[in-house]
């Protein structure tokens, strides 16, 4: 009796694995991928409260300089003169003094003077004019643009995606509406588009400035996602959906959407270094996070004065982390179009 050995067919990879193939093989790649992935660590570590979580304390003097450059030589202070002591007033003269009550609290709630004075002469990446170390306020200001750049540009891509999905599946009446409509859009220079929507708002916050950008930035990914859905609904294999009752919702994101999604991916993560870069442009003004927020702008704001006192390390530092994140995201997103390319198959 001869037995019959079965061999299994080796299965071919699918499109993300091939494009994971591709991207390891890609260096440049796949170390900006790991600087993208350190940023988001550290972004991580900040939302939890691990590190940088006391940004706004005044840990050291006014502008402290970094520790690599090392303090600042200042001149001996000349011994203070004690003023002479307030004459008291005996009680036989009437007279009541009407705020010793609020100086005893206000005394009350200072720190002792040794506590006042203790304050670092350096800091890692220096102070700023009230004496906040630079690196905290620069590991701060990553959290808020990142997390800035994330949503909206998820926002942005969730309307984008939906609003061309329908377009180009549908047709008609409805491409030539939501056409009319994407033309509104385009026909206002993006960045005044922005600026004037954030000042009629005249509202700051991070999520305002995350809304403003969502809403405004969506444009872009429409028309890609509606050529995309133009060229695919006429497919043969949506045709089968079509043939097996699948209804129009199902065809446009179950069948459709799978062979598009890394023109959306792409798409994400372009988005998210223009919105990062956008955000810091609000900040710069004064229309993007509110005072109590840290971020780049705010610090590239702040820098325009200290830098005229020769205090340059927190521009530096906003400019750097700003610089190396946002180089390092375009490069990523090249790389993972390259990957995603069918057309490499």
């Amino acid at each position: 009796m001869t037995s019959i050995a079965l061999i299994a067919r080796p299965t071919a990879p699918g499109l993300w694995m091939l494009a994971w193939h591709r991207l390891c093989r890609d260096r440049v790649g796949l170390v900006s991928l790991a600087v993208v992935v350190a940023y988001v660590l550290v972004v991580v570590a900040a939302v939890c409260g691990w590190i940088a979580q006391d940004w706004s304390r005044e840990v050291g003097v006014n502008y402290a300089p970094p520790t690599f450059v090392g303090a600042e030589s200042t001149p001996l202070e000349k011994p203070s003169v004690s003023a002479p002591e307030a004459t008291i007033l005996p009680d036989d003269t009437g007279i009541a003094d009407l705020l010793a009550d609020v100086i005893a609290e206000i005394k009350k709630g200072m720190p002792p003077a040794q506590a006042r004075e203790a304050r670092a002469q350096t800091l890692p990446l220096g102070g700023d004019k009230w004496g906040r170390d630079v690196l905290n306020k620069t590991i701060k200001g990553t959290e808020t643009s990142l997390i800035v750049g994330l949503l909206s540009a998820l926002l942005a891509v969730a309307i984008g995606t939906s609003l061309g999905a329908q377009a180009g599946y549908y047709g008609g009446r409805v491409d030539d509406f939501l056409n009319w409509f994407y033309s509104i859009f385009t026909s206002i220079p993006y960045l005044l588009l922005v600026l004037a929507i954030a000042a009629v708002l005249n509202q700051k916050g991070t999520l305002t400035v995350i809304l403003i950008l969502g809403l405004t930035g969506w444009t872009g990914i429409f028309r890609l996602v509606r050529a995309e859905y133009l060229k695919h609904r006429t497919r043969e294999y949506v045709m089968a959906a079509d043939a097996i009752g699948a209804s129009n919702t199902q065809r446009m994101f179950t069948h459709i959407f799978p062979n598009v999604s890394h023109v959306v991916l792409v798409q994400l993560s372009l988005h998210v270094v223009l919105f990062i870069k956008s955000e810091v442009i609000l900040s710069f003004l004064g229309f993007g996070v509110g005072v109590d927020t840290v971020s780049w702008g705010s610090m590239l704001s702040e820098a325009q004065s200290e830098l005229i006192l020769g205090k340059w390390w927190q521009l530096a530092s906003a400019t750097v982390a700003m610089a190396v994140l946002v180089t390092a995201f375009s490069l990523f997103a090249d790389a993972l179009r390259d990957a995603l390319d069918p057309r490499l198959k």
